[in-house]
C-alpha cells in the first residue's frame, strides 16, 4: 500500500485486515484481467446506454456509470426528475437504478442524473441493456 499519508489511514475492521493481505498475496494476472474485465462490462453497458439514448458519462474508476436521463425525452425521463425514474424503472423494465441527487448538496443539481452498476454478470448486463433500448424505444 504505496502513497497513504503516515497517521492519515484510518484501520480498516479485522476482517478487512485478513482479505486485504490475502489480496496482497495475488499474482498481478489476477488484477489484470479484473481490471479488463470490468472495462469490457464498462464499455458493454455504456454503449448500451448509449444506443438507448442516455447521455452517458463513461468512468475511469468506479464501476458505476453516470446518465443524463434528459436524452430520452420528457415523458420516458419523467421530467428529467431521477428519483421518479428510478422509482418506476424496475416495473417498466426491470432494470434498477439510482438517482445521483442523493449524492449533492443542491437535489435539484443532480435531479437528471442517474447510475448503473456494471459489477455484474456479462449476461446480467446483456439483458439489461436489451431492456433499457426497448424502454427508449
Amino acid at each position: 500500500m504505496t502513497g497513504l499519508p503516515v497517521g492519515k489511514a484510518e484501520p480498516f475492521p479485522g476482517p478487512f485486515q485478513y482479505a486485504v493481505a490475502e489480496a496482497l498475496a495475488l499474482p498481478d494476472s489476477y488484477f489484470h484481467g479484473f481490471r479488463e474485465d470490468l472495462r469490457a462490462k464498462r464499455d458493454l453497458l455504456a454503449t448500451g446506454l448509449d444506443e438507448a439514448g442516455f447521455g452517458v458519462f463513461r468512468p475511469a474508476g468506479t464501476y458505476f456509470i453516470t446518465t443524463d436521463i434528459r436524452p430520452l425525452g420528457a415523458a420516458t425521463s419523467h421530467e428529467g426528475d431521477g428519483f421518479a425514474f428510478c422509482r418506476a424503472l424496475p416495473e417498466r423494465c426491470g432494470v434498477v437504478a439510482i438517482p445521483n441527487a442523493v449524492f449533492y448538496d443542491h437535489r435539484s443539481a443532480g435531479a437528471p442524473f442517474v447510475r448503473f452498476a456494471f459489477c455484474k454478470r456479462t449476461e446480467v448486463l446483456q439483458e439489461a441493456v436489451a431492456r433499457l433500448k426497448a424502454l427508449a424505444g
